[in-house]
């Protein structure tokens, strides 16, 4: 009796409609999905009409000259370039969701841009020195908002915002509990409907859009590697979000790097052995995370710079603790900060030349 419904359990499953088991495999994760291709040949098909990979962002270059920017496809280790005369005169303050947000000092003119739709929306003029600038989700949103901070004195911090079609920027000054130092070196995500600030020293600061409000958050400040702030190492700290969670990164000459990510139960930094199976993309403007991709790419954090003649973009594998390539001397001290920034790619290629 036993045998039987044994038999007729797995008779049920072998002979589930195609329609349920495409619903049912297509929820799956992608380490899941490669596993249940595994079980029968009618399942392996399933499971590739219905499995999702996503794409790598790519390493987006600013000229020093010219209007030919270049882009880096970290998956196919291949180079592009698209001429973009829009963003002439422009400082590329941030991406997300597709679009950069740019300034241009000479006139004032903040704006988003989508490189690739060439669609640009114009923001109020609004004077930014030296603070950093992030917003929430793309600007096609009615829930888009443009969030900047600036430092006044260790006691006070300026915070301005804005959002697509206002005539103009709100800026109210808020006091600090604790001494919180604002300037172009901090990192900044949007994370469940808050902006989070990280400050050089590691306080983190937090604003809500919606109550209007700026505290600091009694977390001790993660660990920084040895000699951190020596040689301008600074320049190797980056923040990520990604689906609720924040992570930071650590980078210091050839040392591993050290991840961390934010405990908002016991308000602690938490450091990472392993990212299961998530991919961050570090860059200095601004920083990703992605999910669901292919081969060595899970797993590893991904960062702005690239050797080998442009060939190979530095990575850095949890999986094995090693940097890719091993031999580079990881020099983010002396990298400019302000020449590259990770950005989404694009559907079509067919406006872009391909540099072999």
């Amino acid at each position: 009796m036993k045998e039987n419904d044994e038999q007729e359990h797995h008779e049920t499953w072998s002979v589930l409609p195609v329609e349920l088991l495409e619903l049912i495999i297509s929820r799956l994760t992608l380490k899941d999905n490669i596993r249940t291709s595994s079980v029968c040949k009618r399942w392996l098909s399933v499971a590739l009409s219905v499995r999702k990979v996503n794409k790598p962002p790519w390493l987006m270059y600013f000229p020093k000259l010219g209007r030919v920017f270049e882009f880096y496809d970290p998956s196919q280790r291949k180079t592009y370039s698209l001429e973009l005369p829009e963003l002439h005169g422009c400082r590329i303050c941030y991406n997300k969701d597709g679009w950069l947000l740019l300034y241009k000092p000479r006139t004032q003119r903040v704006l988003f841009f989508n490189p690739f739709t060439r669609e640009m929306i114009k923001l109020p003029r609004f004077e930014m020195t030296y603070q950093i600038v992030a917003f929430s989700t793309s600007p096609k949103s009615p829930d888009c908002i443009l969030f900047t901070v600036k430092h006044v004195s260790p006691t006070v911090v300026a915070i301005s915002t804005c959002h697509p079609g206002a005539t103009e920027w709100t800026t109210v000054n808020y006091h600090n509990r604790l001494p919180f130092v604002s300037s172009i070196w901090n990192k900044l995500v949007f994370c469940n409907g808050l902006f989070y600030c990280l400050s050089l020293t590691g306080w983190l600061g937090v604003y809500d859009p919606v109550e209007h409000t700026w505290s600091i958050r009694i977390v001790p400040p993660p660990r920084c590697p040895d000699n951190f702030f020596v040689k301008n190492w600074w320049k190797g700290k980056f923040m990520a979000e990604h689906k609720g969670d924040i992570f930071v990164i650590y980078t210091c000459y050839s040392e591993n790097p050290i991840i961390y990510k934010l405990d908002q139960v016991n308000k602690e930094w938490v450091e990472m052995k392993t990212l299961e199976g998530v991919t961050l993309f570090a860059s200095f403007l601004s920083s990703h995370a992605r999910t669901d991709l292919l081969g060595m790419m899970r797993n590893s954090v991904y960062f702005s710079k690239v050797r080998f003649y442009g060939k190979r973009c530095i990575s850095y594998s949890l999986d094995q603790k090693r940097y890719y390539p091993r031999k580079q001397c990881h020099d983010w001290g002396e990298q400019d900060p302000f020449e590259s920034i990770w950005v989404e790619p694009p559907d079509d290629l067919s406006t872009f030349s391909w540099e072999g």
